[in-house]
């Protein structure tokens, strides 16, 4: 049996239209960018304007606002620190959410290690959607910037962003987003929402890894960073270092693509996440959808199988590529942290499934998934002493 893909929250497979476009660049396209007094070099620096300009498009920015960096975690670290470092004549505290990535998790805790800044970390609701009030209640005339990501890398849930960052707007401080998960699959108008800072990468929207970029707002407010990278002064000089041409164009062919896409695929995807959902609650009791069903990501299911050990669950589907959780935290035996923000106990935590859904899943892979998901659960349960001891003889299993 072919293996089936359903972890498209980790990453995405390249599609082949972006392949197609980054080719020539490693070949006879190979010029760097930064060398503009020859042929080559001006064809390099032509083909990342104009990645540049599908990047902006994406999110409604000016290509002029698009830094490119590596990835989203450097794009969140450019961003974090590079406020806090240039902002702390007025104040050095940040505001943040505890389901947030450890993208953004990390470089706030490093920052308070080192005495840069204070930090406060709102807790979420049930359902995984951060508090308004509460927000606004953290504001403080020290503050100099909230980080609140668009959409959550497990539970897929989408947070208020355009109220996020009127009230940002409104006490005078910087809002950044991790829009990681969310740039192209979800619409992000960096203007309607008022976002200063919004980081996303290439390889969460069918593009290649180790490209991402940062945007930065320019004018009503002016966002202003302090470089966290030295070295030639590259991208405005926030972000120095050679340009990855064939990354950038294939970064830039991925945005256009999604930019032209996003609704259909979107209608899509959600048909297919919206089946695997009816299958399992309408299978199995003890079972538990993570996260707001109304607002979040098209092609994620976060589900707690209660009395089934998530990584047995895991490996017993050895041909279906699922997740317990970040990609970036799999190596961690603890319970994840978002779960646990909403309240989820470690138990059932620990019995969670991310499902990715994306581009290239098929109606066929997902009744595939959904016999082998049947299969485990049913086996693992049957092994089971505490959910032969607790749930009732004659209750539907």
């Amino acid at each position: 049996m072919a293996r089936i893909y359903l972890d498209n929250h980790a990453t995405t497979p390249c599609d082949p239209r972006v392949v197609e476009a980054m080719l020539p660049f490693f070949t006879e396209r190979f010029g760097n960018a930064a060398s503009r007094t020859h042929a080559f070099g001006k064809d390099a620096a032509r083909a990342c304007e104009a990645a540049r300009a599908q990047v902006a498009a994406l999110i409604h920015a000016d290509p002029s606002e698009i830094v490119f960096t590596s990835g989203a975690t450097e794009s969140d670290n450019l961003a974090i620190k590079g406020v806090v470092d240039f902002h702390k004549a007025k104040g050095n505290h940040v505001v943040t959410v505890a389901t947030e990535h450890p993208a953004v998790l990390d470089p706030c805790r490093a920052l308070e290690r080192e005495g840069r800044a204070r930090v406060t970390v709102l807790p979420v609701k049930p359902d995984g959607l951060i508090d308004l009030e509460a927000l606004r209640a953290a504001i403080t005339p020290g503050t100099v910037l909230v980080s609140v990501m668009a959409a959550n890398n497990e539970i897929g849930v989408l947070q208020p962003i355009a109220e996020i960052g009127r009230l940002c707007h409104e006490k005078g401080v910087l809002f950044h987003t991790d829009a990681a998960q969310a740039c192209g699959k979800v619409p992000i108008d960096v203007g309607a929402m008022d976002i200063d800072l919004l980081s996303l990468t290439a390889h969460k929207l069918y593009g290649p890894k180790g490209v991402g970029a940062l945007y930065v707002r320019k004018r009503n407010p002016r966002a202003r960073l302090t470089p966290q990278m030295d070295g030639g002064g590259h991208e405005n000089g926030l972000r120095s270092g050679t340009l990855p041409v064939p990354l950038i164009v294939g970064f830039g062919k991925a945005c256009e693509i999604a930019g032209a896409e996003m609704g259909e695929e979107s209608r899509r995807v959600l048909a297919l996440r919206e089946r695997l959902r009816r299958f399992i609650v309408d299978e199995f009791d003890h079972v538990r959808v993570n996260g707001s069903l109304d607002q979040r990501l098209p092609g994620n299911l976060n589900v707690s199988f209660e009395y089934v050990e998530g990584e047995s669950l895991i490996l017993g589907m050895a041909d279906v590529a699922v997740s317990s959780g970040s990609a970036c935290a799999s190596a961690k035996l603890e319970p994840s942290p978002v779960l646990g923000a909403l309240g989820v106990n470690e138990a059932v935590a620990r019995s969670s499934i991310r499902f990715g859904i994306g581009r290239f899943t098929t109606e066929a892979e997902i009744d595939e998934a959904w016999r082998l998901l049947k299969r485990e659960v049913r086996r693992l349960r049957e092994i089971s002493p505490l959910y032969s001891s607790l749930v009732r003889p004659g209750v539907r299993r």
